[in-house]
């Protein structure tokens, strides 16, 4: 294989892919508020094809023969790109989501001696509970959930007073500063893909399936969600593990990076089960049981009473009364409302709770297949099941797909669902909220489609190999 050219020795046609796609960003990220569903689609689009002429050839290169002795060199281009789509966002006002109003909310409250698990928005607002400070009420107006208790883990909470304290005085600046850490997060993340890639025999390239990804870029970066360092986290973990992995420091380390994983958003808790079967019981209850304690940790200064009674209150009440672009519980509550005339979610809801994970946890063990296909099963799983899942989720999913693409088997579905779920915007094509049961159709169902189509690849694939599959 030819190597990749460098930055000053670039195809007109490549430069050209550049300028559309960074125009294509601008757009989006300065140009477009979300009540502008067929703009918001249309510039999606275009984007989704601009990212498609990239990443196609990658398939077809997932893993070289077993006689090849050529290394894979580095497409420099694309993945310095990908880093200036980043950039190039970063003094964008958020326009699809205002939870960066209670990132800063939360950061300003810790600044302040406040323990943000400890009081409503409302409450604040109303005075008297905290007489120390004072809400600012334009910050108050953009809060989405004055009713509700906050549900950031503390290395979220550090992230944002870091951002409050650094712009006391301006959202946009507070905005920026939040960006930040994503923005380094997700050149961590290139990095630790493309060494990860290589150290499995893979190319590294496929990353760009992640870095590239229109969706990710958005939601993350230019909509200031914390996935970023979520997924750059556990991808650390993972590097360290297999840097230092037999010593006792190694598996500390890594163990420490997980938390923090769980630290930023409690996603990555599905991991434990993955790795206790990956280990063995004694060797994984030992990292899990490093992990929990360092997340424990972490959470001891913000520790009371209050902060657990809220907190668990706070993501009951998410689960029970948010309800968006969700697939399964839709089709639960309106088979319930068609036979029983009522939501018989609120009898059954713990029933599906138990059964959702057990069936997780026979995934988690099912050490047949590679722990990469596991955890994107179970993430799958997870949001088949969830109540509510906004585009931003779908990026972790994206981020595991890239380890699961090789030369006999490739799961694709992730990367369509990250297309077709921003369908789920026109739901805020007028107020009050309503979503369009057609598009929610057409979402789940092309992207069952598409997990029918590599599951059958994937069996096929496992039938015509006797060797075990390719591990990462």
């Amino acid at each position: 294989m030819t190597s990749t050219p460098t930055l000053f020795h670039v195809s007109l046609t490549r430069w050209g892919w550049l300028i559309l796609s960074a125009c294509l960003y601008w757009l989006l990220g300065y140009n477009t508020s979300r009540p502008q569903f067929s703009m918001l689609i249309g510039l999606y689009l275009l984007l989704l094809w601009s990212y498609s002429l990239r990443i196609r050839p990658l398939f077809n290169k997932a893993l070289p023969n077993p006689t090849d002795t050529v290394h894979y060199k580095t497409d420099h281009f694309l993945f310095s790109a990908a880093v200036a789509f980043r950039v190039l966002l970063l003094v964008a006002m958020p326009a699809l989501s205002e939870d960066y109003a209670r990132f800063i909310w939360d950061g300003r409250l810790l600044l302040g001696g406040i323990n943000p698990f400890q009081y409503l928005p409302v409450e604040l607002m109303a005075g008297g509970v905290a007489p120390t400070f004072s809400p600012d009420p334009v910050l108050y107006q953009l809060l989405n959930s004055p009713n509700y208790y906050t549900v950031y883990p503390p290395l979220n909470q550090a992230m944002f007073a870091l951002a409050a304290g650094l712009s006391p005085h301006s959202l946009l600046g507070s905005v920026i500063w939040l960006r930040v850490p994503i923005l380094l997060a997700e050149i961590g993340s290139l990095r630790l893909m493309k060494q990860l890639l290589s150290r499995a025999g893979r190319n590294p390239n496929l990353a760009l399936l992640y870095e590239l990804n229109p969706l990710v870029i958005l939601e993350l970066t230019g909509n200031v969600h914390f996935e970023a360092v979520m997924v750059f986290f556990v991808l650390l973990a993972l590097w360290l593990w297999q840097q230092h992995g037999a010593t006792n420091r190694g598996q500390l380390l890594s163990a420490v990076a997980l938390a923090l994983a769980i630290c930023t958003k409690l996603l990555p808790l599905l991991l434990l089960p993955v790795v206790v079967a990956q280990l063995g019981w004694r060797r994984g209850l030992r990292y899990a049981a490093i992990t929990g304690g360092f997340a424990i940790l972490l959470f001891l200064p913000f520790f009371n009473i209050d902060m657990i009674r809220n907190m668990l209150q706070s993501i009951d009440l998410y689960f029970r009364m948010f309800e968006f672009n969700a697939s399964i519980y839709y089709l639960i509550r309106a088979v319930g409302y068609w036979l029983a005339g009522y939501n018989v979610l609120s009898a059954i809801g713990l029933w599906i709770s138990v059964v959702t994970t057990v069936a997780l946890l026979t995934i988690a063990f099912s050490r047949k297949h590679p722990s990469a296909v596991r955890v994107l099963w179970m993430l799958t799983g997870y949001f088949a099941m969830a109540t509510t899942v906004h585009p931003w989720y779908i990026t972790s999913l994206v981020a595991v797909a890239v380890f699961t693409i090789t030369d006999r088997w490739q799961f694709r579905y992730p990367l369509l669902w990250s297309g077709v779920v921003w369908l789920s915007y026109a739901a805020y094509r007028q107020l009050p909220v309503r979503e369009d049961n057609l598009l929610i159709i057409i979402e789940y169902g092309s992207v069952l489609l598409m997990l029918v189509l590599d599951m059958y690849r994937y069996k096929s694939a496992q039938k015509s190999y006797a060797e075990a599959p390719v591990e990462v």
